[in-house]
């Protein structure tokens, strides 16, 4: 049986932002169409959650931060070894400025 994964109330809300500028940008096949491969991408942690390489920018938090690549996004997650899940902590464009991670 694998990890159940939960997303963070940040990280939905990175997720809705996603859908909202691609609704807007693109239209709105394309932003379920993005939002939708993020959220299959990040359910793949449920049978492997080590997939996603340490995340270096988030070394100095208390968490053990990976992420996965999804086209221009990062899937930035932590393992919650206690409860046995994986918590999806924050959804980040990459063609942003790596410092705006921090806020996670």
């Amino acid at each position: 049986m694998g990890l159940a994964v939960y997303w963070t109330a940040f990280a939905e809300e990175r997720l809705k932002d996603i859908f909202d500028y691609y609704d807007v940008t693109a239209n709105r096949s394309v932003a379920d169409g993005v939002v939708n491969e993020l959220i299959e991408k990040s359910m793949l942690l449920e049978k492997n959650p080590r997939m996603g390489q340490r995340e270096s920018l988030l070394s100095h938090r208390p968490q053990e931060f990976r992420y996965l690549v999804c086209n221009h996004h990062k899937i930035i997650y932590w393992i919650d070894k206690l409860h046995g899940c994986v918590y999806v902590a924050h959804v980040f464009d990459c063609r942003q400025n790596p410092t705006k991670m921090m806020e996670v």
